[in-house]
């Protein structure tokens, strides 16, 4: 028998190996897929968009902050993977009903490696989640070096509009951020705080707008909106999924870090 806490300090007894296995996690469906484990993933969410062919061959059980509680009871499922920052406590205690539900916490890279050694515990692929951390702890270490004599540059990072939110401090993103040399004008503020752009004028002067792929789609004209409220920032348009996606897309990650430096 496995016993293991999830981050959240829930004891899990598993008898068996789970082998049906829904995620509510976009980031972490892929890395289920990564570690080797696409027979046993029977439901994903209408975000879980990599990889690609899963939207046609997994069944979708709604999104992340609402799911189709009959759907996955009718899945059968034996475990299902849930995220502290995504879902809902009311969804995790509905679908604690059903079956186990892992609550994932991750808001840095160690977190990143740790969720990776338990779902190789978890799933019975502990040579995979090995390999998997092993790669990016080198692309980390690498970036790291690359980066090192990078300058220090005041930075903010946009994920919503109407009404403007950015990352603030407790987030992936802003662990990320920091990775990067970039220093978070909201790191004073928790999660994801509504702004003032006016307020960002008078009281930040950020030195780099960085304006997120995802959730919301930043265009042009959001960036010569925002740009007018700075003294001459640099905008920079990123790959949101780069930055908040964690679990084996941070290899990738790292790799894109590089590029995003030489364009500053």
């Amino acid at each position: 028998m496995l016993q293991i806490n999830d981050p959240l300090g829930t004891l899990f007894e598993l008898k068996s190996t789970p082998q049906r296995i829904i995620s509510l996690v976009p980031s972490l469906t892929e890395t289920l897929y990564d570690l080797g484990l696409e027979d046993k993933i029977i439901g994903i969410t209408k975000f879980c968009v990599h990889p690609v062919h899963f939207k046609s061959t997994k069944k979708i059980i709604g999104g992340t902050k609402k799911v189709h509680y009959e759907k996955i009871r009718l899945l059968k499922p034996d475990f299902i993977i849930a995220s502290k920052e995504e879902n809902t406590e009311e969804i995790v205690l509905e679908l604690q009903k059903i079956c186990p539900v892992w609550v994932t916490n991750i808001a840095t890279v160690a977190d990143v490696l740790q969720t990776i050694s338990d779902f190789g515990q978890l799933f019975n692929c502990r040579t995979e989640a090995r390999k998997w951390n092993d790669k990016i702890a080198y692309s980390f270490e690498e970036f790291k070096s690359f980066s090192h004599n990078a300058p220090v540059r005041k930075a903010v990072y946009f994920i919503w509009k109407n009404p403007y939110m950015v990352a603030g401090t407790g987030t992936f993103i802003d662990e990320l951020m920091q990775l990067n040399k970039f220093e978070n004008c909201f790191r004073n503020q928790n999660r994801y705080p509504e702004v003032d752009l006016e307020v960002l004028k008078k009281e930040h002067e950020p030195e780099v707008v960085l304006l997120s792929s995802e959730p919301f789609p930043f265009k042009d004209e959001d960036a010569f909106e925002i740009g007018r409220f700075t003294h001459h920032a640099k905008t920079v348009f990123v790959d949101g999924e780069m930055f908040s996606w964690y679990g084996t897309r941070l290899h990738q990650s790292f790799r894109y870090f590089k590029q995003l430096q030489e364009k500053l």
